[in-house]
């Protein structure tokens, strides 16, 4: 630090030096400047160009292919009309589509007739939830004294089925993101399905249409905290409660179980999207639409616009422009060309589909600002309320993630980076003593992963069965499979293993985080907006909005509209039930070979393939413009004061925690449950996985043989976690100090049969599972095994086991 007299001259000016090196510093401090920004731009330019890359060559090979069938079908066509040698013999073909079509019409607008009379009455009944199950109300969210609009329900068993109250109850939480709930139940094949026919008593978290007066996101989850001590106190026999989270549903039992830590067992989260900035350049589209169409101020001015009151209808709308040709072209086309068989699927969806739910103002501003936009649950900033932060890392539960290559709204990054954004690594994730098991699906969309039969009767069915052994497998972070199919007594098996995986796994299913810094940008640039709108729009609006306005702004939304115009209150619809009727009467179906059905069908692709093409242009137009917009020098310094993200610990910071050390001083206390329990850790790390027929056998014995079963739950998974820590930090030491845990020769016999009997048969462990066995009989000065354990040695529970 200079003085004043170092600082001037005798004449009072700065000395040249002074003058001269602050020149040099500016110059440096601008060179360096432009040549980070140089790099930063060279790195938007490669993310553009990859992303123009990817769309183009999926557009161009999705594209082609769809071209070049086209062109084969109308070819064909083309031959089938030439080959037509008497042209009375086309006109009567043509007469007989024609009638066709016009019979498929008039059946299928009664159906929509149909649609919108069960709307409305489904409407009028205030959207009830669509399960196929009956039910009964046990606890109501309006009675808790932070009243809510959820409700708990009890699921009764269909004839013929019976449950257990001392299983493991299932509690179903379904998305509140538009539609109403039931969609975890409204199929017989379904996640309500899987477990009642397992004997698991099940619970469902519904909601009401309107939110409760006042009504906040932290109210919610309060009445979904309430609702589990509830069932635990129904189920005093049983195991903690699994917790199932559909979508919205999933983020929300994350909350549930990070702000009531001891509350929960095993927690299933479906669909997902927790880390909302990530994805794949090229790809994911959502993810962009705050940056390009609008952040927070949109559903405040929505929300305004309904007095206070958030209309679902918007986001249904928004889902269905994802895929408009599906949702707003094709469904129709489809229930056309079925029009005589598709009436009782069209409709089973539709009544789920069409039921629109609201929001609190304060709900979907806090969806949006601390999720969406935000990402700030990721980066360990969300507060569910004021002074009461949220942190995932609390979590003790075990966590089973079920994420899909084919959802394009949460695809697999946004389900799972927050594992790779929450954790340092593999290790602090067994430190914590936390299980975290994920499945990717190849193909399934969104809504296959909690309506498909297929994925309930096999991933679902699985993810069930192996809810049953989760807590016996060792810390740490595994991807589930499920790699062989196995006909058994009639019945189709499948071969599940869990597979240890890396956090880099994980990072290495995107891109880098470069893509996610304009995200930044676009997260300060929805706050200032939001504040804006606040102070100098939000009084002008509400102002203006009346309680009738906002009525009418429901009514006329056009998800409602297009579909209560066609009710049979509807004038013009009331000869509608006459003519359906009288054309089931008289139907007369074209022949299947007639030429005008196949061209039907190839207008129909035709039409499908130009929406299609308009919405993969849309989509790439919008990567690119938010990334114009955003991933600027002037962006990346606006947004460098949210870019920051949870600070993670290295490998010297985890190795001194608490947790380790205390494991590490304990390395050669305990006995033979301690003993058997490191073993069996070792060998799972030697494999670096686990069959869940393994799993199956060591649950067995750690729950229900002595002297495991005395242990209780809590003081089962302490053991497990301490000894899956030494045997992380510590793994030769701990194969030396087993002596000390196992002092008698009959414990020591009886570990080694128990450890043995585990794995299998000798002849299915791998070369590195029988060195380990061996070196665990020499340590411990047993003679070498030559045969198979086929039997559960601790089946008798031998007293002086129980009492050692």
């Amino acid at each position: 630090m200079v003085n004043i007299y170092e600082l001037f001259n005798e004449g009072g000016t700065i000395q040249p030096a002074h003058v001269q090196r602050d020149m040099l510093q500016k110059i440096s401090g601008a060179l360096h400047l432009g040549m980070k920004e140089m790099t930063a731009t060279a790195e938007t330019g490669r993310i553009q160009s990859t992303a123009l890359e990817r769309h183009s060559q999926r557009m161009m090979a999705e594209h082609s292919e769809r071209a070049r069938g086209q062109l084969a079908d109308l070819s064909n066509l083309i031959e089938r009309l030439a080959a037509v040698s008497a042209p009375d013999h086309l006109t009567e073909e043509w007469a007989q589509y024609l009638r066709d079509a016009t019979e498929r019409a008039v059946l299928a607008t009664d159906i929509l007739r149909k649609r919108a009379d069960m709307f409305l009455a489904h409407e009028a009944a205030g959207c009830p939830p669509v399960l196929i199950y009956d039910y009964e109300l046990v606890m109501d969210g309006a009675d808790q004294p932070m009243p809510s609009n959820y409700i708990l329900l009890k699921i009764i068993p269909p004839e013929g089925q019976e449950t257990h109250d001392w299983k493991r109850p299932y509690i179903i939480i379904d998305p509140r993101a538009g539609h109403g709930p039931g969609i975890g139940g409204f199929k017989s094949d379904s996640q309500v399905g899987v477990a009642l026919a397992d004997g698991h008593p099940v619970y469902f978290v519904a909601f009401r249409r309107e939110p409760a007066e006042g009504q906040y996101l932290s109210y919610v989850t309060r009445s979904e905290a309430a609702f589990v001590r509830e069932v635990m106190r129904r189920h005093p026999d049983a195991a903690k409660p699994i917790v199932t989270g559909n979508c919205q549903g999933g983020w929300a039992t994350l909350l549930l179980a990070a702000t009531n830590p001891d509350l929960t067992g095993p927690i299933v989260i479906n669909g997902a999207p927790v880390a909302t900035w990530s994805g794949t350049v090229g790809d994911n589209p959502m993810r962009y639409n705050a940056g390009v169409l609008g952040g927070t101020w949109v559903p405040m001015f929505l929300s305004d616009l309904g007095g206070g009151i958030f209309d679902g209808a918007h986001l249904v709308q928004n889902f269905e422009m994802l895929n408009p040709s599906r949702t707003l072209f094709r469904k129709y086309t489809d229930l056309f060309r079925d029009a005589d068989t598709a009436e009782p699927a069209f409709m089973e969806f539709e009544r789920w589909w069409g039921g629109f739910f609201l929001l609190n103002e304060p709900e979907i501003r806090w969806i949006v600002e601390q999720l969406f936009v935000g990402n700030r649950l990721v980066k360990n900033e969300a507060r569910i309320e004021p002074g009461r932060p949220v942190d995932l890392k609390a979590i003790r539960a075990p966590i089973i993630v079920f994420a899909s290559h084919g959802d394009n709204i949460t695809p697999p990054q946004q389900a799972l980076n927050w594992i790779a954004q929450t954790y340092a690594d593999e290790q602090e994730i067994r430190i914590r003593g936390q299980r975290i098991i994920y499945m990717i699906h190849e193909k399934v969309g969104h809504l296959g992963i909690f309506v498909s039969s297929k994925i309930a009767k096999r991933e679902h069915t699985e993810v069930a069965s192996t809810l049953k052994t989760i807590e016996a497998l060792a810390p740490g972070l595994y991807e589930m499979t499920i790699d062989d199919i196995v006909e058994q007594d009639g019945k189709t098996h499948f071969v599940v293993g869990f597979n240890e995986r890396r956090v880099a796994d994980i990072r290495s299913l995107g891109d880098t985080l470069q893509d996610e810094r304009p995200f930044a940008a676009v997260a300060r640039a929805s706050e200032v907006q939001a504040q804006l709108y606040d102070a100098i729009v939000r009084p002008v609006v509400k102002s203006v909005v009346t309680q009738s306005a906002a009525e009418a702004s429901r009514a006329l939304h056009p998800q409602r509209l297009s579909r209560a115009i066609m009710a049979s209150r509807n004038p013009w619809m009331r000869m509608l039930p006459a003519a359906a009727e009288h054309v089931i009467e008289n139907r007369a179906k074209a022949d299947a070979q007639n030429p005008f059905l196949a061209a039907e069908a190839l207008w129909v692709q035709g039409v499908e393939q130009a929406i299609d093409l308009w919405r993969d242009t849309r989509d790439m137009m919008t990567e690119n413009a938010f990334f114009a917009m955003w991933a600027t020098p002037w962006g990346r310094s606006f947004g460098a004061t949210h870019e920051t993200r949870r600070t993670l610990k290295n490998a010297d910071e985890l190795r001194s925690l608490p947790e380790v050390t205390q494991a590490l001083y304990n390395i050669s206390r305990g006995g033979f449950a301690e003993a058997v329990i490191r073993m069996l850790i070792l060998l799972a790390e030697n494999r670096k996985g686990v069959r869940r027929d393994r799993l199956e056998r060591a649950s067995r014995v750690l729950t229900q043989d002595a002297p495991f079963v005395a242990l209780g739950a809590e003081r089962r998974a302490m053991i497990i976690q301490e000894q899956t820590l030494i045997a992380t930090f510590a793994p030769e030491q701990a194969i030396e100090t087993l002596p000390d845990l196992l002092s008698k020769d009959e414990d020591r016999q009886k570990a080694l049969e128990v450890v043995r009997y585990i794995p299998g048969a000798i002849e299915e462990m791998s070369p590195q599972t029988l060195h380990l066995l061996e070196r665990f009989h020499q340590v411990l000065g047993e003679p070498v095994f030559t045969s198979d354990i086929t039997e559960d040695p601790l089946a008798e529970k031998p007293a002086e086991l129980a009492n050692s």
